[in-house]
């Protein structure tokens, strides 16, 4: 009885101080670091063993979690550790020869020439969520799209709040295998006997996607209603507008050169996808493929990077001196790592001290009653809680990845029904929070209240994610 109330309340406190420092927006890692340490110490003195398959103890109690945190490390360096470093490199090396703000440009262009209004909605939605394939961070996204395509989009027509609500939402929940949730989620997965040897690849083309595509053209309709009613009702005749600040364009600059050069630079980004997808297509059409995985095709895509720029620059040192942009982007995707290793030892403080055993026990009674869609229920719910507080669509996402499969497990139910509402649900949720980066920015940019903002980008969100669980649920039970 005594160590059931010690593990409950060990386990409250623990989970409590995370959501706290998610709310307040602070860096959890060290936090999780921390908080896993002494669950692990509190399981030891409650003599039970320490949760990590094969452990082999140091013979000290007191250095033992050490010994965790090293695991831990070691196993996520050669997974998908390694992945997101590679991914991380690639799109620093990205930027460093100028090829991401060539895509972007490629892209943007034609929406210069289309001039209805409301059809530029679901749009520029929808190009916003591809561009994320090329610039992953939201804000960074938004901050881009508001030097480019914000000032357009007003001369064209758009109300300020209109355009704002559909940059903010602009990096959701597009299907890429280079997404570092992706390569976390499918890394856990693939640990489920029913999923051995599942790439990231995999998962993200024959799972993610068949949720996700339905998802985002779904809510680029409702973009689409939404922000005409809500034009409508602030009598906003969505006529072009003159008052605007100018916005800073920062690093984007005008493209310059010849049509090939804009070509091969706005395909380089977006090529270890293409041979991704490449690959993927073969497999389906003829059975046979070679195993490219996101590791080998963000290499040759590097590869094929430093031979066009030496082409480029008529084989000029100072190419082989820019691929340094590469290794420190690496660098630089060490803390998402990080708070991997820091949410898995997490997670092992509070397997260790028997909190999940009683988690697994009590989704286990729900087996069988028609109550499969609960436990994915209560995980979005407290992502939309923790999200919409916190602004972070991702930290929670990385910190409940090792709980995935064994709460499936004990719940009776595919991990997959788990792994897509959750990770979809995080980053549709984040355009939804007022503290949000991406909304702060936005708001700022247009000269608005960020819960003027949130009105607009409320509704398509939260549809969106009504429509993604459900349609989840009936696919993945």
């Amino acid at each position: 009885m005594n160590s059931n109330i010690i593990m409950y309340g060990s386990a409250i406190i623990a989970v409590a101080v995370v959501i706290y420092m998610l709310i307040k927006k602070m860096d959890i890692k060290i936090s999780l670091f921390l908080i896993g340490i002494i669950l692990i110490l509190v399981s030891t003195a409650i003599g039970k063993e320490i949760a990590v398959k094969d452990f082999v103890s140091t013979g000290s109690a007191w250095l033992d979690p050490l010994e965790v945190i090293i695991t831990q490390f070691k196993q996520t360096f050669t997974a998908a550790g390694f992945i997101i470093l590679l991914l991380g490199g690639y799109t620093s090396y990205m930027s460093s020869i100028g090829a991401n703000e060539v895509t972007v440009s490629a892209l943007t262009k034609p929406i210069s020439k289309i001039k209805s209004v409301y059809v530029l909605v679901p749009l520029v939605f929808l190009l916003g969520n591809a561009l994320s394939l090329v610039i992953p961070s939201a804000s960074n996204l938004a901050i881009i799209l508001l030097a480019t395509l914000y000032p357009i989009l007003r001369k064209a027509g758009m109300s300020a709040l209109t355009t704002g609500a559909v940059i903010a939402t602009s990096a959701t929940i597009v299907p890429t295998p280079l997404g570092s949730d992706n390569v976390a989620i499918a890394e856990e997965l693939a640990k489920h006997s029913s999923f051995a040897g599942l790439t990231v690849t995999d998962y993200v083309f024959n799972y993610h996607a068949l949720i996700s595509i339905p998802t985002l053209i779904f809510i680029a309709i409702v973009h689409y209603f939404w922000q005409k009613r809500m034009d409508k009702k602030a009598n906003l005749k969505s006529q072009a507008g003159n008052d605007h600040e100018p916005v800073d364009a920062g690093n984007v600059a005008a493209i310059t050169g010849g049509k090939l050069y804009k070509t091969v630079y706005a395909i380089l980004p977006i090529f270890p996808i293409i041979l991704l997808l490449g690959n993927y297509a073969v497999q389906i059409t003829t059975g046979k493929s070679i195993d490219i995985s996101v590791e080998i095709a963000t290499l040759v895509s590097f590869v094929l990077a430093i031979v066009c720029e030496l082409i480029r620059h008529k084989g000029n040192k100072s190419v082989l001196e820019k691929t340094e942009a590469f290794f420190k982007g690496m660098g630089g995707a060490v803390p998402i790592v990080a708070l991997l290793v820091a949410a898995s030892v997490f997670v092992t403080g509070l397997k260790s001290i028997g909190l999940v055993d009683e988690l697994q026990s009590a989704m286990q009674s729900i087996q069988g009653n028609g109550l499969d869609f609960i436990l994915p229920l209560i995980l979005v719910a407290l992502t939309a809680l923790i999200v919409i507080l916190s602004g972070s669509g991702t930290a929670l996402i990385f910190a409940m990845v090792p709980l995935i499969v064994p709460l499936a497990v004990a719940a009776g139910i595919s991990p997959i029904a788990i792994s897509v509402p959750l990770g979809l649900s995080g980053n549709l949720f984040r355009a939804v929070s007022p503290v949000a980066a991406v909304i702060l920015i936005v708001a700022g940019t247009v000269k608005t209240d960020p819960i003027a903002l949130v009105k607009r980008t409320s509704v398509p969100m939260i549809a969106g994610v009504v429509f993604m669980f459900v349609l989840s649920m009936i696919v993945f039970l």
